[in-house]
């Protein structure tokens, strides 16, 4: 149905711009009160652009990147949150979230992502796959990041159920970014009445961790569960491991706690990773964002794009410290310089 009336709009559109922009109005009046309202509304929105000059397009980015309330907003907790008064930031996004109509919601056709990067796009093709048509976000609009920071916040201030809500908003706009996985994760481990859903999105996030602190995090989380659960060799083995990618305090501290219950923490690196191995969890970065990672660089480079490569390839070093790879990024560096 939704398919038909598309087409048949398509149909009737001629050479003339300003016939063509009067009729794509008449049609939006003419359906809606159809069920597929919203999703006609917005492919002939879509339509209508497509019907203005290179000059109006351009007028019109220029005032949408002046009037632009998301980024706005963003700007100004920016400063807040780098000294973390999440307090008075959470006061100006309540004020700010109170008005806000909601934005890129998916629909029955369509539905709405926005990746950091290709490696992100990759891992949501490979992992979760698209029920509907994929539409991306433009980056002049970060809805995700305004989700992901309220959220946050929420957490901060132990608002449980309105910062899991945004988090899910963010989690579907981007289903497939450890650090969204990971705040949801710590409202599990204090929201709900067992440690199941703690562990799977521990365990979600670390199939798609790039960066090494979060891959650390996600030991430090499951090293977590098993002293709950008074597996308290598994734990040193995660926390020794998680070591490897961040030296944190609260692994040395947990750690430490471990050691005051009688317990051995004096365990090698290649006693931690038989741990690891023994207990079916992921052993490092998961192998195809290494791949894929190599993938993009090489790419990037053999295109002559030298600063996207750089990128990947400082990516692929933070993750394996492989000195090939330090060549590489010094290669492509002075690569641009010329």
């Amino acid at each position: 149905m939704y398919e038909e009336i598309i087409n048949e709009i398509k149909a009737n559109l001629g050479e003339n711009r300003d016939l063509n922009r009067k009729y794509l109005s008449s049609q939006i009046e003419k359906y809606k009160d159809h069920p597929y309202n919203k999703e006609i509304v917005r492919e002939v929105s879509r339509m209508m652009w497509d019907c203005l000059s290179d000059e109006e397009k351009e007028e019109f980015m220029e005032i949408s990147d002046k009037e632009n309330p998301i980024m706005n907003i963003l700007n100004e907790i920016s400063e807040l949150l780098e000294v973390g008064e999440y307090k008075k930031a959470l006061s100006i996004m309540d004020d700010f979230m109170e008005g806000f109509p909601g934005m890129f919601e998916d629909d029955k056709v369509s539905e709405y992502h926005s990746f950091t990067n290709p490696l992100e796009e990759l891992l949501f093709r490979k992992y979760i796959g698209a029920k509907k048509e994929v539409r991306l976000i433009p980056d002049n609009k970060p809805v995700l990041d305004l989700y992901y920071i309220y959220g946050f916040l929420l957490l901060e201030n132990n608002q449980l159920d309105e910062a899991e809500e945004n988090l899910k908003k963010a989690n579907r706009i981007n289903p497939v970014s450890a650090r969204i996985i990971l705040e949801l994760s710590e409202i599990y481990k204090k929201h709900t009445p067992s440690f199941n859903k703690f562990v799977m999105y521990t365990t979600e996030a670390l199939t798609y961790s790039y960066y090494p602190q979060d891959i650390a995090r996600c030991y430090r989380n499951l090293a977590y569960y098993f002293i709950e659960e008074n597996k308290f060799d598994i734990a040193v083995g995660l926390l020794k491991y998680s070591m490897t990618f961040e030296m944190s305090v609260m692994a040395h501290s947990e750690l430490h706690y471990i050691e005051s219950k009688g317990h051995n923490i004096d365990i090698t690196l290649e006693d931690a990773i038989e741990i690891i191995k023994d207990n079916n969890i992921q052993l490092g970065v998961n192998p195809f964002i290494l791949e894929t990672l190599n993938e993009l660089a090489g790419e990037y480079e053999k295109n002559k794009l030298y600063a996207q490569a750089i990128y990947f390839y400082e990516l692929i070093f933070n993750l394996t410290n492989d000195e090939k790879i330090a060549e590489k990024i010094k290669d492509n560096a002075g690569k641009i310089k010329h």
